[in-house]
C-alpha cells in the first residue's frame, strides 16, 4: 500500500483550522442516538486535534436528503452526544459552507470543536462538484479523513477537498488501513476467508477476488446451499439460488486454478420452520428432506472450519454461518468466532473482520473485542474485501 500521512505527521497545529471528515450517520430515534459506536470510534482524533490547539471543524453526513435540507436529516440532535462522547463543548453550524459556516468558523478558538450541518443537504457533495469543495476548503487549512466508512465514495467531502488542502488520516482511517493491509495486502500466509450470508449474486465480486488471494474460502450461511446445488446436492426447501450454478462453477475453477481450497458444510442442522427454537435434526448434506431447510451448518462442519482457522495466520471474515440471529442456528457462527477470538489472544492469529451482520454475530458472539480489527465500515470494507479502489483511500496517499 502507497504510505499515506497521518496526525504523526502534522506540526505545530495552533491556530490552525483542521477539517476532519467523520461519520455521524448514527442509529437515531426519538431524536436520540441510539448506538454511539461510530463517533466513539473517532473521538481519539478530534480529542487529540483539539489537545494540540487545533480548531477542529467536523464534515459529516446524516441519511440521504438528495441533495437538499430535509427536515429530520440535520446534524444538530447529534451534537449533544458528540459532546458526551467526547467530554468536550462542541458548537454547531447551521451550513456547511457559505455565510453561516464561515461566522461559526472565523468564532473558534484554539481547541474548539465544531459540527457543521449535513453536507448531503447540498447536491456538490455527492456530485463531488469542484466549486463545492472549494466552498468546503475556504475554512480549513488542514484536511483529516477519518471516515473510512465513507471511503468508497468519491464525493466532496471525502475526495475532492483532499485534492485540496494537506491531506492526512485520522486514527480510526489510520487503524483500519493497517489492519486491513494485514488482512490481505500483505498478510501473514496461510490466509483463510470465511463468508456466509444469503446469497451469492451479492458478492459475485468478493468470491472471484478472494479465490485469487486466499488459500482456503469458508462458505456459509445460504450461499453454502447455491454452491451444493451446484455440485448436484439436493438442498430440499433451503435459500438457494439455483440459476447461479454456472457462475458458481467459475468461481471453483479459479478458485483450483488459484491454489485456493472451497471449503462448504458436510453437514447442517434443518428444520421446517424458519423460527427461533423450531424442531431440528443434524443431518448430512446429501440427505437434506425435500421438505426441510438447511439453517446453520452441523458439527463435522464447526470441526472443519475450526481446523482451518487452526491452520490459518490470517482470517478476513464478512458473513455468519447460519441463521445467528435465532437459536438454536447460531451455534456455528458463535463456535467459529470464539475460536478465531482463543487463536488471535494466543496470538497465533491476525482476524480481521467487517460488514453489519458480521459485527452483530461476533457481538452476539461475545468476541468482537476480540478480534484483531472489527470494521464498522459496511459498504466501503466490502469493496475492499472485492478488491475494487475506494476513491478516499486513495486521495489520501501520495
Amino acid at each position: 500500500m502507497p504510505a499515506f500521512k497521518t496526525l504523526d505527521d502534522l506540526g505545530d497545529l495552533s491556530g490552525k483550522r483542521v477539517l476532519v471528515r467523520v461519520d455521524l450517520n448514527v442509529p437515531v430515534k426519538d431524536g436520540k442516538v441510539t448506538d454511539a459506536t461510530r463517533i466513539e470510534r473517532v473521538a481519539p482524533t478530534l480529542q487529540e486535534l483539539s489537545g494540540k490547539g487545533a480548531r477542529v471543524i467536523l464534515l459529516a453526513h446524516f441519511g440521504r436528503p438528495k441533495g437538499k435540507p430535509t427536515e429530520g436529516m440535520s446534524l444538530r440532535p447529534i451534537v449533544g452526544t458528540v459532546e458526551a462522547v467526547l467530554d468536550h463543548r462542541v458548537h454547531f453550524a447551521a451550513d456547511c459552507v457559505g455565510e453561516a459556516a464561515k461566522a461559526a468558523v472565523d468564532a473558534m478558538v484554539d481547541g474548539d470543536i465544531l459540527v457543521l450541518e449535513n453536507t448531503r443537504f447540498h447536491a456538490g457533495e455527492e456530485s463531488n462538484d469542484p466549486a463545492f469543495a472549494s466552498a468546503l476548503a475556504a475554512n480549513g487549512d488542514i484536511y483529516v479523513n477519518d471516515a473510512f466508512s465513507a471511503a468508497h465514495r468519491a464525493h466532496a467531502s471525502t475526495e475532492g477537498l483532499a485534492r485540496l488542502l494537506p491531506a492526512y488520516a485520522g486514527r480510526t482511517m489510520q487503524a483500519e488501513l493497517v489492519a486491513l493491509e494485514k488482512g490481505l495486502g500483505n498478510p501473514a500466509r496461510p490466509v483463510v476467508a470465511i463468508v456466509g450470508g444469503a446469497k451469492v449474486s451479492s458478492k459475485i465480486d468478493l468470491l472471484k477476488n478472494l479465490v485469487g488471494k486466499v488459500d482456503a474460502l469458508v462458505i456459509g450461511g445460504g450461499m453454502a446451499n447455491t454452491f451444493l446445488a451446484a455440485r448436484g446436492i439436493d438442498v430440499g426447501r433451503s435459500l438457494c439460488e439455483h440459476d447461479l450454478a454456472g457462475t458458481v462453477r467459475e468461481i471453483e475453477a479459479a478458485a483450483l486454478a488459484s491454489g485456493c481450497a472451497i471449503v462448504l458444510p458436510v453437514d447442517g442442522v434443518v428444520a421446517r420452520e424458519f423460527k427461533a427454537d423450531a424442531e431440528n435434526e443434524t443431518i448430512d448434506v446429501d440427505a437434506i428432506p425435500a421438505d426441510a431447510m438447511m439453517l446453520d451448518v452441523g458439527p463435522k462442519s464447526i470441526e472443519s472450519v475450526n481446523a482451518w482457522i487452526s491452520k490459518a495466520d490470517t482470517l478476513v471474515w464478512n458473513g455468519p454461518l447460519g441463521a445467528f440471529e435465532i437459536s438454536p442456528f447460531d451455534r456455528a457462527t458463535v463456535a467459529a468466532a470464539r475460536h478465531a477470538a482463543l487463536r488471535t489472544g494466543e496470538g497465533l492469529l491476525v482476524s480481521v473482520a467487517g460488514g453489519g451482520d458480521t459485527v452483530s454475530a461476533l457481538n452476539h458472539a461475545g468476541v468482537a473485542d476480540d478480534f484483531t480489527y472489527v470494521s464498522t465500515a459496511g459498504g466501503a470494507f466490502l469493496e475492499w474485501m472485492e478488491g475494487k479502489p475506494l476513491p478516499g483511500v486513495d486521495a489520501l496517499k501520495g
